[in-house]
């Protein structure tokens, strides 16, 4: 398995705009467990927004990171957290790891594995298999890194542990993949093939310059106006904002539903 190095341009034309962040807090990822988080909680690894810094703040136990980030002198080979999917599974492709703010203090090498689990509890099993999805690799301070699998995974994966060699900061990190929903055997039942649980992905679109298009995809209501797809304001006659959306597998579409809660003044007309 060889692992690619992508710039940012590339990394959205070829994996955003064609996979799933099957991690992200927004789609029901989890994290379950952690080998420490002493500086800054593994939880901000999956949050939806770019991660901030105020220099400023300070914490009983240090200077406060927008990130996950652990105690200096690590004894052990490497900290890890490992996260629950938010989707049924997945096979896997490539990963964004950015460590914004961390700078003397960043991850200097990390690696992504990824399993099979039936129950979250059953991570601490020697028994179980942790297959290389990333392997292991150098990061830089403060900057977004994008690792790409030469071939997306044949295996479909349910948890995934990232680690970081020895110890250190790491402010963000997505996980893209193919969903692979459950799907019923009843085939009168209704689905929304559209979210992103069921495999939905919006594979291109017009604009999105206050709010991400793949919002549209999120499962339940937005909880405000960043949650959601805004474009920006058009003068030009007759103008057209779109998202192409390609749904999770062949769909008999029965209902569709326009959701713009939030959106008061800036809402679509038509």
């Amino acid at each position: 398995m060889t692992v690619k190095i992508f710039t940012e341009e590339k990394f959205q034309e070829e994996i955003v705009l064609r996979y799933t962040d099957i991690i992200g807090e927004k789609l029901g990822g989890k994290v379950i467990a952690f080998s420490d988080e002493w500086f800054a909680k593994a939880e901000n690894l999956i949050k939806p927004k770019a991660p901030i810094r105020d220099a400023s703040r300070f914490t009983y136990a240090g200077a406060w990171y927008d990130g996950w980030e652990t105690r200096r002198h690590n004894t052990e080979e490497a900290d890890w957290v490992i996260i629950k999917m938010g989707v049924s599974s997945a096979s896997l492709i490539g990963a964004e790891v950015d460590t914004a703010f961390f700078n003397g203090n960043q991850a200097p090498y990390v690696s992504i594995e990824a399993t099979v689990l039936i129950d979250d509890s059953l991570y601490e099993d020697p028994s179980i298999k942790w297959d290389t999805i990333i392997e292991k690799t150098e990061c830089g301070p403060s900057q977004r890194h994008f690792f790409v699998r030469d071939s997306i995974t044949e295996e479909k994966y349910t948890h995934v542990r990232i680690k970081m060699y020895p110890d250190g900061g790491i402010a963000r990190f997505r996980l893209y993949g193919n969903v692979h929903p459950i799907i019923p055997n009843d085939l009168s039942t209704l689905l929304d093939t559209a979210s992103a649980i069921q495999g939905g992905v919006c594979v291109s679109f017009s604009d999105q310059h206050f709010g991400s298009a793949d919002n549209l995809l999120l499962p339940g209501r937005g909880h405000d106006m960043s949650d959601g797809w805004e474009t920006k304001r058009s003068r030009t006659p007759g103008h057209v904002d779109w998202a192409l959306i390609k749904l999770g597998f062949p769909t008999v579409i029965k209902q569709i539903v326009i959701d713009t809660a939030h959106f008061r003044g800036n809402f679509p007309q038509i």
